[in-house]
Formats: structure tokens, sequence, C-alpha cells
């Protein structure tokens, strides 16, 4: 179930309002804010060039494990930290912190090569804001979000991780 913007932090709830953003599968929010007018035709069919969303994390959200078939930029645009964690196939996970404190190690790009599996949060008390540009562009089509038991049995080195960051 979405959250409601009425109990949102007053930095997440200017940005749903003041950019349009709609709840994400994944949780957080989001706006497709550009898809490339070029196609590329792929084996998977004709994907565009490039998209880019704006999107937010509200305080203690997060963006639930999937997996993308294109590669995929974050960029840290506002607000507070996100973890942004991959994993790949041989159960290898790795953490990136996004963020503007470079002097805490934070950085303000992080990619998640295509096939990786991926999940954010933001365990702030303010939210998160960054934009996520997909390419070849993103398509629901390549878009696969993981069940936890599912990746609970292929994963059980990272089994909390695991249930931390996703639904039901």
């Amino acid at each position: 179930m979405p959250t409601p913007v009425s109990t949102l932090t007053e930095f997440v709830r200017s940005r749903v309002e003041s950019l349009g953003l709609s709840p994400h599968p994944e949780g957080g929010f989001y706006r497709e804010v550009y898809r490339s007018d070029a196609v590329l035709p792929l084996p998977r069919g004709k994907r565009t060039l490039l998209t880019v969303i704006h999107f937010v994390l509200p305080p203690g959200g997060f963006s639930a494990w999937h997996v993308v078939r294109s590669d995929e930029v974050w960029t840290w645009a506002a607000g507070d930290v996100v973890w942004l964690h991959r994993l790949d196939d041989t159960g290898k996970h790795s953490v990136v912190e996004l963020g503007g404190d470079f002097t805490r190690g934070e950085t303000v790009v992080a990619v998640v090569p295509a096939g990786l599996w991926q999940a954010a949060e933001c365990l702030s008390a303010t939210g998160a804001h960054v934009t996520c540009a997909v390419a070849p562009g993103f398509d629901f089509a390549d878009f696969r979000m993981g069940g936890r038991d599912e990746l609970a049995a292929r994963f059980p080195q990272h089994r909390a991780l695991v249930e931390r960051l996703t639904r039901g």
C-alpha cells in the first residue's frame, strides 16, 4: 500500500507535489522526465535510447529488490543519504552511499549494471531525492521485482537483507 502523502515529511511532500510524482511499484515516488525519441532495435524488442526519472524515498522507505535488463545510473540530488545495494548472481553484495558529503565517502553517482539485483533505502528522518537514468531506456517488460522467498533461497547468506528490502 502506498504511503499517504499527508504523512510524509515536508521535504518529501514538497517534491511529490511540485514534481508531480506518483507511487512507484518498488517503493517511493517517481515521475519519468525524459524518454528519448531515438529507438534501438534489440533482441528483446525496440527500446528507446535513454529514460530518466525523478525518484524520492521517504524516511525509512526503500526500493525493493528488483532487476532491470539495462544499465541504470543513480544520481543523488538532495536530502539525506541513499544506500544503494547491489547483488550479483554469485551473491556478492556491495553498497554505495549516495549523498553529498564526500568527506564521509558518499558519492553523487553510482551505476547498477544490467542484470544485477538492486535495492535502495533511506534510513534518515528527512528523505532523499535522486534521479535514475536507464540505457537502453526503461521498459516494464525489462523489470522484475524479487520475491522474498525466491531471493532468500537464492541468497541465503543475505536472508536478513532480503527480508528487510522486500515486501510481503
